[in-house]
């Protein structure tokens, strides 16, 4: 006899009205309807995720229309009645269409008055504005093939989130992950700050990268995440997490292979060599060539520094300072309580149902960006290649308190969660996105 499957809902008792009179389908609105609906999401998975995907799309459109209609200064977009396309160009739009239509400056620009290096497009990847360019042959102009670009490429995206959480190669039974993994890839799609995808960004092409890598990870197809490791490099210097996830991986799977009685990476080993050595190529591959086009070796950083990036600091120093200039102990306390609880998130039985590789990008990747990353708003929208955040988000909602089943109230929990975040949604698009000079956060 098969054993119960520990992640199935408990049963529901019939309410005696679950098909409606004279029809063969039941109503969506009782629980012979929920279950069938439930169940065709299951059978058909990417359909039901493209779906979700799509409609939310439309309600970040729609964050954006209220954020320009209500929210946005005149003075930031140069006429009185901004609109949703004044919100989509703003920020670094501004700098990946300077890259698409100029390229890179050299020489490295510097300050007429002190001599200094200032601001330049050398601060950003190359590969998304340049795929953009290719699109623009067709005659779009740069916002609309960026955004056509974007909208493809987060689907894609939101379908690898999904692919990357249902699959473990340590799970006994498939079907158990289904439902937490659909679910969690639906909530992803609503992660507030997701109206960036809907701009010309590179949190869309960085996502897909992000989870492929991580999919072909979990499967052990190590040839495959050195070749997505490589333009990688060229989209988001996040390699060091992803490197430290693939680590994690080999000893995991090194330790597994020695008390199976079987050669270590039998086979693979070429193959794993191979995959660090593109991470660690990636890494450094856009602060070398940016080095060396410009001939000022250590150009990327400076550029990055103005704009106030300055990892040479410390690891994590100028966060302790944040909160400790902004609530003295008080905020330490609350920064230390923060990171704990999100560890013992992923290190608990919430995350516990996940990959060992997508727990471990979980870990490296939030704590590499605040070693390096100064505090800032950004923070939002860099956290969106966190995908496993929506895996403990859907644990949370749907399982029980010790974490063997699926709550039978579950869909009104997650409906709750879906609410919260689509109001995080409209503050994140109506708080950050808009723009006045000399007066805003950058989103």
């Amino acid at each position: 006899m098969a054993p119960a499957d520990p992640l199935a809902p408990a049963r529901e008792p019939a309410d005696g009205a679950g098909v409606r009179p004279g029809k063969g389908r039941p109503s969506p609105f009782t629980t012979a309807g929920r279950h069938e609906l439930a169940g065709h999401a299951l059978r058909h998975p990417v359909l039901t995720i493209i779906a979700v995907y799509l409609i939310s799309r439309v309600v970040s459109l729609l964050a954006m229309w209220v954020a320009a209609t209500w929210f946005q200064n005149p003075a930031g977009v140069g006429h009185t009645h901004p609109v949703v396309t004044d919100l989509i160009g703003l920020w670094d739009g501004v700098w990946y269409e300077r890259i698409v239509e100029d390229g890179y400056p050299v020489p490295l620009p510097v300050d007429a008055d002190t001599g200094d290096v200032t601001y330049s497009a050398w601060a950003f990847y190359p590969l998304y504005p340049y795929l953009v360019k290719g699109l623009m042959v067709t005659g779009l102009p740069f916002t609309a093939a960026g955004l056509l670009l974007n909208v493809v490429l987060g689907g894609v995206a939101a379908v690898l989130v999904w692919a990357v959480l249902r699959t473990d190669v340590h799970a006994d039974r498939q079907p158990q992950r289904d439902r937490l993994a659909l679910v969690a890839a639906m909530l992803w799609c609503f992660y507030p700050t997701t109206a960036v995808m809907l701009k010309p960004y590179t949190e869309a092409l960085a996502v897909t990268l992000v989870a492929a890598a991580l999919l072909a990870l979990v499967r052990r197809r190590y040839l495959l995440v050195a070749l997505v490791a490589l333009p990688l490099g060229f989209t988001r210097g996040v390699a060091p997490a992803l490197a430290v996830a693939a680590l994690i991986h080999l000893v995991v799977r090194w330790r597994e292979d020695r008390t199976a009685g079987v050669r270590p990476l039998d086979g693979q080993r070429a193959g794993a060599l191979v995959m660090l050595g593109a991470l660690a190529a990636s890494a450094v591959a856009w602060p070398v060539v940016a080095g060396l086009a410009t001939g000022v070796p250590t150009a990327f950083f400076e550029v990055q520094a103005v704009w106030g990036q300055r990892p040479d600091e410390g690891p994590f120093v100028l966060w302790v300072e944040w909160a400790w200039q902004a609530k003295g102990l008080g905020g330490v306390a609350v920064l230390v309580a923060l990171v704990g609880t999100y560890v013992a998130l992923v290190l608990g039985r919430h995350g516990r149902w996940i990959s060992v590789e997508a727990r471990a990008w979980a870990l490296a990747y939030p704590l590499y960006l605040v070693a390096v990353v100064r505090p800032i708003t950004s923070m939002w929208r860099f956290l969106l290649l966190d995908v496993p955040i929506a895996a403990l988000v859907a644990s949370v909602a749907m399982r029980t308190a010790n974490g063997q089943g699926v709550v039978p109230h579950w869909r009104r929990r997650v409906a709750v969660v879906l609410l919260v975040l689509v109001g995080g949604m409209f503050w994140w698009t109506c708080t950050l996105l808009p723009y006045t000079p000399w007066g805003s956060f950058p989103p």
